[in-house]
């Protein structure tokens, strides 16, 4: 494999994505790209289809008299974004996410932002009932296009090692 590419047969190349449990390096930050900017109608289907039905995010009319002035980015579709730009990174060969902690919205996010994301391995160890798994804790940061920060979280994954799993057929 190179580059995120492995021969598959002679002339012919699969692209790969993600890191084995091996690949992963506490300290190491992986920058999520490309960023996503959130549209208005990402923000109200989002909002809407979740059926969350508080009004800062879809009324204008209602927005504007918020002390934000404009609707907001639903919250929970800042992380599931967060969540999704990292997968490439973090999550593409991992068994299942454990869990989420610590979930912080220090910035207010609004539809036409440019959201960016990366996240930093925290910590890692081998499974205690898997031995073809370990578990990795990230820490995700979200900023957005002028680089303030809008959210974070940590993320724990249970990630297979290399030589198992479904990808590497």
């Amino acid at each position: 494999m190179r580059d995120g590419v492995i021969e598959v047969a002679p002339g012919r190349y699969r692209e790969t994505f993600g890191r084995y449990y091996e690949d992963f390096t506490v300290g190491d930050v992986y920058e999520h790209r490309p960023g996503r900017t959130i549209t208005d109608a990402d923000n109200v289907w989002f909002t809407l289809l979740t059926m969350n039905t508080h009004p800062t995010h879809f009324d204008y009319e209602y927005a504007k008299k918020t002390e934000f002035g404009r609707p907001l980015v639903c919250s929970p579709f800042t992380v599931a974004l967060m969540v999704g730009m990292s997968v490439s990174d973090v999550s593409q060969k991992a068994v299942a996410n454990l869990g989420w902690t610590d979930i912080r919205l220090t910035h207010p996010l609004f539809p036409g932002d440019t959201l960016y994301a990366e996240s930093e391995v925290l910590e890692k160890r081998e499974s205690k009932s898997r031995p073809e798994q370990g578990v990795v804790t990230v820490r995700t940061t979200g900023k957005n296009q002028h680089g303030e920060i809008v959210c974070t979280f940590t993320r724990t994954v249970l990630v297979w090692k290399r030589g198992f799993g479904p990808a590497d057929d």
